[in-house]
């Protein structure tokens, strides 16, 4: 490769690097022509897959200010895959062309910067779709809403039972407690009847 053709492969490299959102590394030696073909129909939108060669993408790498996170995986045939839509469609298409074809090996990739190994990459793959994450984030606002709607309906309801409540124990303070007549006074009890002396108990001359 000449000179001019190497600047230019680098600076295309370092380009996708800086633009892509990801970047997976993978090793891809012993898979046909074939077999690269269907792996980047498998990505659809969500990557682009490159076999690069290691000593131009690892200038790119640098040039990206990626040398810590990816500098350490260009070792043997190395293929790039940058991710543009989904990463976890992406993750997901690497992730089982890998498991149905063993001999693409997943080395390592970077994220928002971020360094990702393998066993990363395999739990971003077993995410739910971001489409599915939004619907279920849209379905639980939306109940969110819904209950907060009920509460501020039934505020007004249970506000003019509260207000009835406090007019009605104001009230009752207010009367005080109801008047009871005085009891009538007990008649006096008649004197009793003297009582007849004994006989025998008088005085005797």
């Amino acid at each position: 490769m000449a000179n001019a053709e190497k600047v230019a492969a680098v600076a295309e490299l370092t380009e996708r690097f800086r633009d892509s959102s990801g970047a997976v590394l993978t090793e891809y030696r012993g898979l046909t022509v074939a077999q690269l073909a269907e792996l980047r129909r498998s990505l659809g939108g969500n990557a682009t897959f490159a076999v690069v060669k290691n000593t131009l993408t690892k200038i790119a790498v640098t040039e990206a200010g990626l040398n810590d996170q990816l500098a350490s995986l260009l070792a043997g045939p190395s293929a790039v895959a940058f991710v543009d839509g989904d990463v976890v469609e992406a993750a997901k298409g690497l992730r089982d062309f890998a498991r149905a074809n063993p001999l693409l090996v997943i080395k390592g990739g970077v994220l928002d910067g971020k360094a990702m190994t393998p066993s990363d990459i395999i739990k971003l793959a077993d995410l739910e779709p971001r489409e599915v994450l939004l619907a279920k984030l849209a379905g639980a606002m939306k109940a969110s809403l819904a209950g907060a709607a009920a509460t501020f309906n039934a505020l007004p309801m249970q506000m003019a039972q509260l207000a009835e409540a406090l007019r009605a124990k104001r009230a009752a303070a207010d009367a005080g407690p109801a008047d009871t007549p005085d009891a009538p006074d007990a008649p006096d009890a008649p004197d009793a009847p003297d009582a007849p002396d004994a006989p025998g108990s008088a005085d005797e001359g």
